[in-house]
């Protein structure tokens, strides 16, 4: 399978990587609130519970808007989104102990786990729009720890720019509907 026709079957299987972005989003929102309401530590353990949440929750989405949410059969792309999960899940019990010594660092560790996600997403799904919101993210976390923000302002801004990037894939894809 060529990368053209592989990222093409991914964008269209999974509505360009939109929906889980969007429930992604709300994960980060959920441990936001939580850490204004409860507390940074609780919102830590919200945002591993949503974290588990959102490949499920999500391709029920992508289903509800049209889509299959499943890539054809070797894609070989499948393989490699599936890689990055592996190196997300490997990396949380850094982000976890980094909560331990400085709780307000947690929410930038996450920031920056996902970039990672997201800058190999620009490969699955062959747009460019995943460099420009690992960028983002990068950023964020940045000035979030030169700025010492409490951990709600660090989940607000994951919440944020992962549903501003959500809305911005929802709108440039106009991909047609693959039969499920």
């Amino acid at each position: 399978m060529e990368i053209a026709v592989a990222q093409q079957d991914m964008r269209d299987a999974y509505f360009g990587g939109a929906p889980g972005m969007l429930v992604s989003s709300t994960a980060w929102l959920t441990a936001a609130l939580i850490a204004i309401h409860q507390s940074p530590q609780r919102a830590v353990i919200a945002l591993f519970i949503g974290g588990i949440l959102i490949h499920p929750v999500s391709m029920v989405l992508t289903k509800l808007l049209g889509r299959s949410s499943r890539h054809s059969p070797g894609n070989p792309l499948g393989l490699l989104a599936l890689e990055t999960t592996i190196w997300l899940i490997a990396c949380l019990p850094l982000a976890y102990v980094v909560s331990k010594f400085r709780i307000e660092w947690f929410f930038p560790a996450m920031l920056l786990v996902i970039a990672g996600r997201y800058f190999v997403f620009a490969s699955v799904f062959g747009s460019r729009i995943f460099w420009a919101c690992g960028a983002a993210l990068v950023a964020a976390a940045y000035v979030l720890v030169k700025l010492q923000a409490p951990p709600e302002v660090g989940a607000f801004a994951g919440a944020a720019i992962e549903a501003l990037f959500s809305a911005t894939i929802f709108a440039r894809s106009r991909l047609p509907a693959r039969a499920t």
